[in-house]
């Protein structure tokens, strides 16, 4: 039996890096830090690439209790369910995709200067990728079908709105690629039988 011990160090060091800069640095270092660590179109443009590992270690603010033990919760079956290096690929997989495929179609539109170098770090996109990943392990047909659309209509119903922004897209576009795990998953187990 796996224990998860990597899903509890993240989320328990996020919420303490989140605490510990919140409390140590004053807003305007700390506005700084999350932006020098931003995976916005500016950072990426210039090339600062490691901004993809960075953000996904910093928060905004700390997570509220029900998001952080929901996390924790995903991504600790994750690892229970295939390992840890499963689940960390995925979470990187989907947090450096979406990041990546909203970058390009950002900079194939003209993005505002706020949208350019807005706050752009969280958890978020790697969440959405375990969570898809993770209806391979429903039962298969409907309840595994209906899982699946019920999450693409949950996560495309920000983008149908008005006031939407990058990080919907880049939501929906996390779940996408989870998902696409997920069906990789299942094209293996059957193809193993």
């Amino acid at each position: 039996m796996r224990v998860p011990t990597l899903a509890p160090a993240y989320v328990g060091g996020v919420q303490l890096i989140a605490y510990a800069t919140r409390r140590l640095l004053g807003d305007r270092a700390r506005q700084d830090l999350l932006r020098s660590c931003s995976t916005n179109v500016d950072n990426l443009a210039a090339a600062r690439y490691s901004t993809l590992a960075t953000s996904a270690l910093l928060v905004e603010s700390p997570m509220e209790l029900p998001y952080a033990l929901l996390l924790l919760a995903v991504l600790g079956y994750a690892e229970y369910a295939h390992g840890a290096w499963w689940a960390a690929g995925v979470f990187l997989f989907g947090h450096a995709g979406a990041t990546l495929l909203v970058y390009g179609a950002l900079r194939a539109g003209r993005p505002s200067a706020a949208t350019r170098s807005a706050l752009d770090v969280g958890t978020s996109y790697g969440f959405y990728a375990v969570l898809g990943a993770l209806t391979s392990a429903l039962p298969r047909g409907p309840v595994r079908g209906c899982a699946r659309l019920g999450l693409l209509a949950l996560a495309a119903r920000p983008l149908l709105r008005p006031g939407r922004t990058f990080t919907d897209a880049g939501h929906f576009t996390a779940l996408g690629l989870g998902l696409g795990v997920s069906a990789a998953v299942d094209y293996r187990s059957v193809r193993n039988r």
